[in-house]
């Protein structure tokens, strides 16, 4: 009965902050992850972290990016393909100078300082799609640019993790095998998605049972997600893909309109309440002036890195601004990394904390940024 009362706690705390929020001139996202942090551990305590949270979280934020890809233009995002790779080119270089250039500074190992800049050069644009959902500015040049940098950023990051934990760690992470797996993963994951998931779906359509198509939307959604995982992506990813891929079909609006409540009534507001029960503000005390440091190194580092890989792809200086913006939530991905850090011993314990902390408020600045950029873009294009 515990879970059960988390349930209802979580899902009206994140409607009620979500609204509160909107009326504050800011986006709903906003406070569903600050409800998150005031909720948790970090201060009243009342939810705590669980199995039960945690699967739900998981399956949140995979619908989310399963929504944003059934909301994307292929066409758009193939057109764009040369601009997301140059934000995500940015995004990586500036971000891992930028961290490991701040762990030699305060004595950090070099190996501990490489995987600093390494952590920071990832990005989880989970929150973004949210933010650009809720500012109705999803189907964008610039939104489509993002989820394709997104894409590439994460194949970047894994790939050069797996390089790194080969020559620090010295185990048996082998390069040319995660090399392989991601060229495996997007060639199968394209013939899968255009081959199979539109029989699949007339197969199951005509069924005699309740909600059939939605039910095959679901089990395409969650299979390329763990396909993903499998390979050595993220889930988040493959979550993207299979949106992309139901959109191709006749289905696709029916597939939207459904997954939708069903998704955000519960499994999403988990999700967000589940970045704010990272936060503890135990032992950081004297790391204040690292975590301002930080964070600020985070955020600029991605928005200038990922902004000047779209200035030099045609983009103008206001879109490569918003562009740089939804670059830089860390999310998810980030924490993963870190975790993984931490058991490694490429993260020292000391700084674990410090460094969720950072993760977190480069997720929480996003929300506000995005919404003051984009209001600018939408009102200058109002009078052309």
């Amino acid at each position: 009965m515990a879970h059960i009362f988390q349930l209802i706690m979580i899902v009206l705390a994140t409607k009620l902050a979500g609204d509160l929020s909107v009326r504050l001139g800011q986006p709903s996202v906003l406070g569903k992850l600050m409800i998150g942090i005031v909720i948790g551990p970090a201060v009243l305590g009342w939810i705590h972290p669980s199995e039960l949270i945690d699967t739900f979280s998981q399956i949140g934020v995979l619908l989310l990016m399963f929504i944003a890809g059934l909301e994307t233009d292929v066409k758009e995002l193939n057109r764009n393909r040369n601009s997301s790779l140059a934000v995500a080119i940015g995004g990586v270089i500036l971000p891992l100078a930028g961290g490991y250039l701040s762990g030699i500074a305060i004595g950090m190992e070099q190996a501990h300082a490489i995987f600093l800049g390494l952590l920071l050069s990832a990005t989880s644009v989970s929150i973004t799609v949210q933010t650009l959902k809720d500012l109705g500015q999803l189907n964008t040049r610039e939104s489509t640019t993002i989820l394709g940098a997104a894409v590439a950023d994460d194949v970047l990051v894994v790939v050069l993790l797996a390089f790194v934990m080969s020559f620090l760690v010295g185990g048996d992470v082998s390069l040319g095998s995660v090399v392989l797996k991601k060229i495996i993963f997007f060639v199968t994951i394209v013939i899968i998605g255009w081959k199979l998931v539109p029989p699949l779906l007339r197969w199951l359509a005509p069924l005699k049972v309740t909600e059939s198509v939605i039910s095959a939307a679901f089990i395409v959604c969650m299979s390329f997600a763990n396909y993903a995982e499998l390979l050595g992506i993220t889930g988040i990813i493959g979550a993207f893909a299979a949106g992309i891929a139901i959109s191709q079909t006749k289905y696709k609006e029916e597939v939207e309109q459904k997954i939708e409540p069903i998704a955000y009534a519960v499994f999403v507001p988990v999700f967000f309440v589940s970045i704010g029960l990272s936060v503890s503000f135990e032992g950081i005390g004297n790391q204040i002036l690292f975590i301002f440091a930080l964070t600020l190194i985070a955020i600029f580092t991605k928005l200038f890195g990922c902004g000047l890989g779209a200035k030099v792809t045609g983009f103008t200086m206001r879109s490569s601004f918003a562009i740089g913006a939804g670059m830089i939530s860390r999310g998810e991905v980030a924490l993963i990394i870190a975790a993984i850090g931490l058991e490694e011993r490429l993260l020292a314990p000391e700084y674990f904390t410090s460094i969720i902390v950072v993760v977190i408020l480069t997720t929480l600045v996003t929300p506000p940024i995005l919404k003051k950029v984009f209001a600018k873009n939408a009102k200058q294009s109002e009078f052309l």
